[in-house]
């Protein structure tokens, strides 16, 4: 007798969606979401972010939107920005997030080489900056706006719907084809393309980085609640907050992919100016942020430091120092606590530690990470000494933002740490450059196939860009980026992104950009921070008004030059810095001199600074 074989089975992809599809069927009233609004903070179930998500998926099927087409979101961080995101990859069609502070040129540049047929705005400022350009969009047919403030009895065009109406017509969709959103997410697979990240085009004009489903699920596995990097494993007891901008993979992995396949609680406040405030409120476990970030908590308690008490200022004193030590020791024992280190944290706990932390909104976070810039080794040790544990990683967009991470007990202070398991590292013999393998690396760049096949080789191979060197054999060491490397006439390569954190230690030093590439000397343009150098201005009876006018303080350059000196000495003579100048203004991301992530446009800046830096030579 002949047995005829099962007919296959087709297996199920797992998409972010259905993550949080499965999660609202296991949890449905589990809080997954809180949003802060006007001081008050509101809750989201599960089951309340699967039923937003699965409208915006039958509105979106309502209005004729196809697997592979692709739809953008311009907003600041709010649920909605993830229930558009998720409902968007329920249909199979790609999201492309829009930086709140791109202008309508650079709008029009994004939807048109991402031929977004839709544009997903917050307010009356987005929805105007899509109108301004949609005469030169033919592919874009709708504009829907989440804030009617402005727009509703303002305007009347028929490009333009309200996200009331828009959650409308999905309902009405459902109603009449209630399995239609979970037909087409039973047809997902790997390849689908999940997102297109923009990169922030220092060098040129944005690119598209595709990431597919493929993709996500790779970072999920690497990096993600089950990789064991974060100890006890991430659930739902966890709070992380949502702040910086989602249209970025490093926050979209957080908020959203990790989110999801941990069961985290998301926390938006409510704007990046509010962050110290939102961080003081929510006190997250586990606290992803940028440099930029720690250097100005850490400059910031300098400045409460200076104006407290004499009796406060010697408590802080004792316990600071105190906190130095402890930072060393586990520095030298890859951040694992001896029982000296436990007893002296254990004192400091009660008379700083714990006020310190609650004040800066870190007092129950188990896990902190820096990436998407190099950060001193200074800051780190200040905050591993004052209990609080940050790992540097790294990783881009390109690379699904997995690449490396300093792990628990194997911490080695100025580097990025280890390649994840799975993931496949080298370092060129001839360039310096680091190169990595895994399933996370990108499809390539939207419509750019000379890009792509420049960035990607036909091994597998992602070409990073970042020049590294091995510590110990194990642990990576970012040099800088490739194109940053500074020739000097003398034919000597320095790096000048050591230079620059080393100075940016200085509390009283917010931004600083070392100059010298084919020149005879080093110099460099350093931006004070205001509030910390006003602060200092105030205590010693100097009158200000005015950023450039502070900066013009002969007092204040005092200060600086011996912050210059004081970096001089820790490099060889080539590597000194002769001369310096002061920005003649804050650095600003609307001003396209810094990224989202605060990483300063190096092109930019010598562009609009020319004149200071040939002033310097």
């Amino acid at each position: 007798m002949t047995v005829a074989a099962p007919t296959p089975r087709k297996v199920e992809v797992l998409t972010n969606p259905q993550r949080l599809r499965d999660r609202a069927a296991e949890a449905p009233d589990r809080v997954a979401l809180r949003e802060k609004f006007l001081g008050i903070w509101s809750d989201f179930t599960f089951g309340e972010y699967w039923e937003a998500a699965e409208t915006v998926a039958h509105a979106l099927l309502a209005l004729g939107i196809e697997p592979g087409d692709r739809v953008a979101i311009h907003s600041e961080n709010r649920p909605e920005w993830l229930f558009a995101d998720l409902g968007i990859q329920a249909v199979r069609a790609a999201s492309m997030g829009l930086y709140p502070t791109n202008p309508s040129a650079e709008v029009k540049y994004l939807l048109e080489n991402s031929g977004s047929r839709i544009v997903i705005t917050e307010d009356q400022e987005q929805t105007d900056k899509a109108l301004a350009v949609k005469d030169q969009l033919p592919a874009l047919e709708r504009i829907v706006y989440i804030e009617p403030r402005g727009i509703r009895d303002r305007y009347d065009h028929p490009i333009l719907m309200s996200w009331t109406d828009f959650l409308a017509e999905g309902r009405r969709h459902r109603e009449q084809h209630p399995q239609a959103v979970a037909e087409v997410m039973a047809t997902a697979t790997e390849d689908d393309l999940a997102t297109l990240v923009y990169t922030s085009g220092t060098t040129g004009p944005p690119k598209g980085a595709m990431l597919t489903v493929k993709n996500v699920n790779a970072a999920v596995a690497i990096a993600g609640a089950d990789s064991g990097f974060v100890s006890p494993q991430p659930g739902p007891d966890d709070l992380i907050i949502s702040y910086l901008p989602l249209c970025h993979a490093y926050e979209r992995a957080f908020s959203e992919w990790f989110g999801l396949s941990a069961g985290t609680v998301v926390n938006f406040g409510e704007s990046l100016e509010t962050i110290q405030t939102d961080l003081r409120e929510i006190q997250p476990s586990i606290f992803q942020s940028v440099p930029r970030i720690y250097e100005k908590m850490h400059a910031g308690v300098l400045i409460r430091a200076a104006s407290a008490s004499r009796l406060k200022k010697l408590n802080y004193s004792i316990w600071i120092a105190a906190a130095d030590r402890i930072g060393r020791t586990l520095e030298r024992t890859g951040g694992v606590h001896t029982l000296s280190t436990r007893v002296l944290y254990g004192l400091g706990y009660l008379f700083l530690y714990r006020a310190l932390k609650e004040r800066l909104g870190l007092r129950r976070c188990r896990h902190a990470i820096s990436g998407a810039a190099p950060i001193a080794p200074e800051i780190l040790r200040f905050f591993m000494g004052i209990g609080v544990p940050i790992y540097e990683a790294y990783g881009m967009t390109e690379n699904s933002i997995v690449a490396t991470t300093n792990r628990r007990g194997r911490v080695k202070l100025g580097t990025v740490g280890e390649a994840y398991p799975g993931i496949e590292l080298k370092i060129d013999d001839q360039t310096g450059e680091i190169l990595v393998r895994h399933d996370g690396v990108f499809a390539g760049y939207w419509r750019m196939e000379e890009a792509t096949a420049n960035t990607v080789d036909e091994d597998g191979w992602l070409h990073t860009g970042d020049v590294g060197e091995w510590v110990d054999g194990t642990h990576v060491k970012i040099v800088d980026r490739m194109k940053d490397i500074i020739i000097t006439a003398g034919g000597k390569n320095i790096s000048p992104s050591e230079i620059e954190n080393t100075l940016k230690t200085s509390p009283f030093v917010g931004e600083a950009v070392v100059i010298g590439d084919r020149r005879k000397y080093l110099t460099a343009l350093i931006g004070i921070d205001y509030d910390v150098v006003s602060s200092w201005a105030q205590s010693k009876g100097i009158t200000h008004t005015t950023y450039q006018d502070l900066t013009e303080k002969p007092e204040v350059r005092k200060l600086i030059e011996r912050v210059v000196e004081e970096t001089n000495e820790k490099f060889a003579r080539v590597e000194h810095l002769r001369k310096f100048s002061f920005f003649t203004k804050e650095l600003d991301e609307d001003d396209g001199e810094l990224t989202a992530t605060q990483k300063v446009k190096r092109a930019a800046i010598e562009k609009r600074f020319s004149h200071l830096i040939e002033a310097m030579y």
